[in-house]
Order: C-alpha cells, then sequence, then structure tokens
C-alpha cells in the first residue's frame, strides 16, 4: 500500500511549532505534499524531517514568505521536477514533482483570486495553462496523482454555503466549470469518488469560528488519472488536525 497526504500548512516553521513532526511521525505517509510552506531553501529545517526518515524536495517562491511547494518522500524518487517550465508560474514557486517507477505524484498550489480581479484573472490562466502542461506531461508521465491546494470548491456539497458564496473567489462559476473540464479530460476527485455525499471540508476561516462551527470549504484534493482507477483504495480527510487553516487530505493506493 501506498499512503500520500496532501497538506497546507500556510507556514511550515509556524506548523512546526505546533507539533506538526509528532503528527508526521504517528501518520508516517509515505508521500507527504506540501503547499505554502513560505520558506526559503536556507529556512528548511532538513534535519527535522531526516529524522523521521523524510527526504525533502522544496520548490520555493522567489519572493520571500510566499507560497512554495514540497514533497517530503520515505523512499527517494526516481526524478524530482522543479517547476513547469512556465517562468511567470514558477517564480511563485507552485509546482514539484517526484517521479516513482511509472508513477508521477505532483505537489501544487493554485493560486488564490480573494485579492482581487488581478489575481483572481492570473488564476483563469494559469488554470488553462496548467491544464495545458498536464495533458502534455501525460504523454510521457501517463500515471498521475495531483496532490493539492486547488483553491476551488467544485459542487455545492463541497462549501458550507453555496448560495452566499456563489459570487466569490473559490467557488466562481467559471472556476467550477474549469474543473469540472478538468475531471472531464480524464482525472479523478478521488475523495468525491468514494464519498459520493459527504460533506467534508479542508478549509476554514480563521474568522467566526469558522472551524469550531465546520463552516469550511473542499479546496485540496488528491486528484488521480483514470488509468489508477482499479489501484484507488481509499481516500479521506484528516479534518480534526490542526497546524494550519487548511487540514489534510489522504489518498492510499493498492500495489
Amino acid at each position: 500500500m501506498m499512503k500520500i497526504i496532501t497538506y497546507n500548512v500556510n507556514g511550515l516553521r509556524a506548523a512546526i511549532g505546533k507539533e506538526f513532526p509528532t503528527w508526521l511521525k504517528e501518520e508516517l505517509p509515505d508521500v507527504l505534499c506540501l503547499q505554502e510552506t513560505k520558506l526559503q531553501p536556507d529556512q528548511f529545517p532538513s534535519e527535522v524531517f531526516e529524522e523521521i526518515g523524510y527526504k525533502s524536495y522544496l520548490f520555493c517562491a522567489q519572493k520571500k514568505g510566499y507560497s512554495g511547494v514540497a514533497i517530503l518522500s520515505r523512499r527517494e524518487p526516481d526524478h524530482v521536477e522543479y517547476g513547469m517550465g512556465i517562468e511567470k508560474y514558477d517564480q511563485e514557486g507552485r509546482f514539484i514533482r517526484a517521479d516513482y517507477g511509472d508513477i508521477s505524484i505532483i505537489s501544487v498550489y493554485h493560486p488564490s483570486g480573494t485579492s482581487g480581479e488581478e489575481r483572481q484573472s492570473f488564476k483563469m490562466e494559469w488554470l488553462e495553462a496548467f491544464q495545458t502542461y498536464v495533458l502534455a506531461l501525460q504523454k510521457t508521465r501517463p500515471k498521475l496523482i495531483l496532490c493539492g491546494d486547488y483553491n476551488i470548491c467544485h459542487e455545492a456539497i463541497d462549501i458550507h454555503d453555496p448560495i452566499r458564496n456563489a459570487k466569490n473567489s473559490g467557488f466562481l462559476p467559471e472556476e467550477r466549470e474549469w474543473m469540472t473540464r478538468f475531471l472531464s479530460a480524464g482525472f479523478i476527485d478521488t475523495f468525491r469518488l468514494l464519498n459520493p455525499e459527504k460533506k467534508e471540508y479542508t478549509w476554514w476561516s480563521y474568522r467566526f469560528n469558522a472551524r469550531k462551527n465546520n463552516k469550511g470549504w473542499r479546496l485540496d484534493y488528491c486528484m488521480a488519472s483514470e488509468n489508477l482507477l482499479s489501484m484507488i483504495e481509499n481516500a479521506y480527510i484528516l479534518n480534526e488536525i490542526v497546524h494550519s487553516d487548511h487540514c489534510p487530505a489522504v489518498l492510499t493506493l493498492k500495489p
């Protein structure tokens, strides 16, 4: 069995201060995909993770304290690819890929559009570029697992108040339509596949006691290409884990 976890830690150093390594030692995924690490390579405490048995691969944003993705792995990947080769996206540190045999695992952090129109249009451009890149990548790496913070709730079941949030970034019709198209291009939302009726979330605002009242959004996904369908064993959300405003989402694969 292979256990893969995706987790937007909203600042890895802050998460470490909230006993993140203790949790990791207990959970022991084979591969951990992180987003919003918010650090530079020289600020990364690799020894903390080496002690638990993880090799670390980081792709940081050029801007300090911003964005950044990482893959922590108990087994050394055959190859690691940093970024998508598109400068305006790669400078924000949003995409890293590790290959294990014929399976590739990606940690991706989709942009948020909440800060205004300029970033929202950047997000929409990114979504198209991301899909184009991934579909091209599939020609050489057909078995993809795309883990990360997509910053989109796909359906009404994925958000606590679909009516009032219909005009908010993260649940806009054009974002949801993009996700429908992306899934239709040959990908599986593994959590929704196995939990068609479950209302569970992976992100809560720090305001208004949102987490306590479970007023959340499901923004974090373990997507898999359709050719991996027979290997999908389980997919679930660890919503009681609190090192961030997000929580981890898990995918397990049969050998």
